[in-house]
């Protein structure tokens, strides 16, 4: 039997000495500050059903670390804190809050480990949830960042784009609907690779070269004028072609407020606004950001360079996609039991968590009410209770062929 190489899994690292102490003073500084901000720290398991990790990361899916089959349910290592967050807001029914989370997450990606490009590696998130006034969260956040590398002295820029007008711009040239992600990923490439080279690339995924030709005017099109916000609007604005779409027109508004807000908090200086930003993620719905660490000088005189150091962005509809609300399958079910002669008040409420179900049961004899299954073939379970019983563990599962008996029988 040959010996055991002593290593670690290719893109991980051991921490001992004085770099845990150096990585724990650094989460300390920025633990203070999510403080400062009224942030309150979450913790979710190191690995999710896979089931919730899917269709959120696009071309990136392909990075996500599966786990072998246990006990009947598929999982993967956790990709980022984003989707986690938005499953347990669907789960924990908390409607605004701010919160924070500094762990480890995993990505089977190739391992770059003099820019910090791991495969095991820590991400402190910080994230809004809920409903507020447009961009006040986007710039607090921004704010936010620039307060975390000021406390770490290190010098970057923030480069931004929003979802919208990025969008617009795809459809004011003619990309196709069906290719916006897979092209949007290649445009993201732009500050790794050439443009002949995303050019090619987009030709593979199937865009006509003349497309891509016009699609490239416009996210090349930092080199021909200041890429702060205000230069940047002001070339779109003068656009007739890009000012036709109304998403692009709505990203502008959004943009030209986001700009009042970055003077306010003194950061306006640290950003530019970059046609060409993509980010491949698919869950982002509105502002988009980066953050580059600016180049530095090493002691044999070459650069560093070190390039994302941070990332985000809005991402409005992630937890819907979570939270199903069952409605059509409860409509369904109501409708049966009408049919057969059994009066049912229906809660409108597009809520499906069962408590609330219930709670809206009050003057009822029985609770039929309805939870998502993956197990079963249709992905839900029927649960019956008889009131004013309001424990959960006593609801009895039934299956949909003897829903009508089963409640005819209780009410006998």
């Amino acid at each position: 039997m040959p010996p055991v190489q002593m290593k670690t899994p290719k893109g991980t690292r051991d921490w001992a000495g004085d770099k845990i102490i150096l990585r724990e003073h650094v989460f300390e500084k920025i633990r203070g500050i999510f403080s400062l901000h009224g942030g309150e720290e979450l913790d979710t398991p190191v690995f999710e059903l896979k089931s919730i990790l899917t269709d959120k990361y696009g071309e990136d899916a392909k990075l996500i670390y599966d786990l072998m089959d246990q006990g009947g349910e598929l999982c993967a290592l956790r990709y980022d804190f984003t989707v986690p967050f938005a499953r347990w807001l669907a789960m924990s029914g908390v409607r605004q809050i701010k919160r924070y989370q500094i762990g480890k997450v995993y990505r089977r990606d190739q391992p770059a480990i003099a820019r910090g490009r791991l495969r095991e590696f820590y991400q402190c998130d910080f994230d809004y949830a809920g409903t507020f006034d447009p961009m006040v969260p986007d710039s607090e956040i921004l704010s936010l960042i620039v307060e975390v590398f000021e406390a770490l002295r290190i010098n970057v820029t923030i480069k931004m784009n929003h979802r919208c007008i990025l969008d617009g711009m795809f459809a004011a040239v003619g990309v196709p609907q069906d290719q916006l992600r897979s092209i949007s990923s290649a445009v993201d490439k732009l500050d790794k690779s050439s443009w002949e080279e995303v050019k090619k690339e987009m030709i593979q995924k199937g865009l006509f070269a003349e497309l891509a030709d016009r699609l490239g005017s416009y996210v090349l099109s930092k080199d021909s004028h200041s890429n702060d916000i205000e230069s940047t609007i002001s070339f779109i604005k003068s656009d007739e072609l890009l000012m036709a779409n109304g998403n692009i027109v709505k990203g502008v508004e959004e943009m030209e407020l986001l700009l009042q807000y970055l003077n306010a908090y003194d950061i306006a200086a640290y950003v530019k606004f970059d046609l060409s930003l993509a980010r491949g993620l698919d869950y982002y719905t509105g502002l988009i950001y980066e953050v580059i660490v600016e180049p530095s000088p090493t002691a044999d005189g070459t650069e560093l360079q070190v390039g994302s150091i941070a990332a985000g962005g809005r991402y409005d509809n992630l937890v819907a996609h979570g939270s199903t609300s069952l409605v059509e399958e409860r409509m369904a079910i109501a409708r049966e039991l009408r049919q057969a002669n059994i009066s049912v008040n229906f809660n409108p409420n597009a809520s499906q968590k069962a408590r609330k179900q219930l709670d809206s049961a009050d003057c009822a004899v029985i609770s039929v009410y309805l939870e998502e299954d993956a197990a079963t073939s249709d992905g839900i379970v029927i649960k019956i209770l008889t009131l004013p019983e309001k424990n959960l563990e006593k609801a009895t599962v039934v299956d949909r062929e003897d829903l009508v008996d089963e409640v005819r029988k209780r009410l006998a």
